[in-house]
């Protein structure tokens, strides 16, 4: 067998990005069971020497830039994600991932920091979103990671990694994420913003995977007025490099108005086996989900009084135990995040937890719906499955179409399709 390859690569200036293929002594690798075993390769990055579990991929976001941060894949991202990344319009479903990039201007960094001696003791806690973010000074990066079911996969491999030099804690101004700005005639208040403003809004809207650049918000401006944004969730599958507390308020100027999502556990009878909630533990994790997503909308600007969905994927509603644990759960959602002041929403197919919600007895019902049905039919009160006095006006959101891709003002965005006449921020 050939000893150690070193593959290396500049991935930027006075930045190095190298692969390395470690083998074994040969007497070492002597036996099957020496040879049933991969040699475990090991990236150094700004100082840092991470080993990659089997079966990882790895990214240099330098080369790719327009590749999507997706945490629904084993993978290693390294570097800063591009202006627009290339993501699929929705996914669901997280598992463990490691990000490292570069910690951009000191004055955003309000997270908590990690010395970088310390990395071998450093414990995950799990939390209601199934991800963790901290600093590494010494190597001058912040460090972002995504987990499953459990943290000690993730917790495994940070613990793993070392420091095998310093690093200047600012990287090179080439390297720091820099905003666009919007075009000056697009910069402009929502109709009606202020306290003079809205609860609803109706019209078209789009959702996709992670927030759009700003600059690709401003090209769709024209075509669009309402926006989806994921803010959090244990079930949430991309990356949200742009969504900021001034994203928001610039997007706001733009004229949007925006649609804030939590994308939570998931019913017990659905296919994401990672990310379910139980019959037993329904009322506490919707309850848990509720207060998780009232704390993420405050970090990102979005006052009370505005609406959270909660984004319940299909699942099998003839199932009578995973239907009543739906309701368990969406009904502790609704009434914690109110309870925070709030407006509760919830997002689902009109074949499940929006139907069921509709039926349910003697339970605290969302405020908003938005549901989905792929008909093309772009009104929200023409489906045969809602009674009119299910959410009257303004209370409704239709997703009539998939996955595609459209183009406005030079810029392609996978997206789906949204009718409105529905609370939004």
């Amino acid at each position: 067998m050939p000893h150690a390859a070193l593959l290396a690569g500049l991935l930027g200036t006075g930045m190095v990005a190298t692969l390395l293929a470690e083998a074994a002594p040969a007497a070492a690798r002597s036996g099957p069971a020496a040879r049933a075993t991969p040699a475990p390769r090991i990236v150094e990055y700004r100082g840092l020497r991470i080993p990659v579990p089997a079966g990882w991929e790895v990214h240099r976001l330098d080369r790719d830039p327009d590749r999507c941060v997706r945490l629904d894949r084993n993978a290693l991202y390294l570097g800063t994600p591009g202006e627009q990344p290339d993501c699929p319009a929705r996914l669901v479903g997280r598992t463990e991932t490691l990000h490292v990039e570069p910690r951009g201007e000191p004055s955003a960094q309000r997270r908590a920091a990690v010395r970088a001696d310390r990395l071998a003791r450093h414990t995950l806690r799990p939390g209601a979103g199934n991800d963790v973010r901290f600093a590494v000074p010494e190597a001058g990066v912040t460090v972002s990671g995504s987990y499953g079911g459990s943290p000690e996969t993730l917790q495994n491999v940070i613990r793993s990694i070392r420091l095998t030099g310093s690093w200047p804690a600012e990287p090179p101004a080439a390297f720091r994420r820099a905003a666009p700005q919007p075009a000056p005639d697009l910069a402009r208040p929502p109709s009606g913003a202020g306290t003079g403003e809205k609860r609803w809004a109706k019209g078209r809207g789009f959702d996709t995977c992670a927030a759009p650049s700003l600059r690709a918000m401003a090209a769709w401006r024209r075509a669009y007025g309402i926006a989806n944004i994921y803010i959090g969730g244990a079930a949430r599958g991309c990356a949200q490099p742009n969504l900021t507390r001034s994203w928001i308020r610039q997007t706001r100027r733009m004229g949007y108005r925006l649609i804030p999502t939590y994308v939570g556990l998931q019913a017990p009878c659905t296919k994401f086996k990672r990310h379910r909630f139980t019959a037993r533990d329904a009322a506490d994790k919707g309850a848990e989900a509720a207060r998780d997503a009232a704390h993420r909308a405050r970090l990102l600007g979005i006052p009370r009084r505005k609406p959270i969905y909660f984004d319940m994927e299909a699942y099998n509603s003839r199932d009578a135990s995973c239907r009543n644990a739906v309701l368990r759960f969406l009904d502790s959602w609704t009434r914690t995040l109110r309870a925070r002041r709030y407006v509760p929403g919830v997002y689902s197919s009109v074949g499940s937890g929006i139907v069921d919600l509709g039926r349910a007895r003697g339970m605290a019902k969302p405020r908003a719906i938005w549901y989905a049905r792929w008909d093309g039919a772009d009104s929200v009160y023409t489906d045969p499955a809602l009674p009119p006095e299910w959410w009257p006006p303004h209370r409704r959101i239709k997703q009539y179409r998939g996955p595609h891709r459209e183009r406005h003002g030079g810029v392609t965005i996978n997206i789906d399709s949204n009718a409105v006449d529905g609370r939004v921020y």
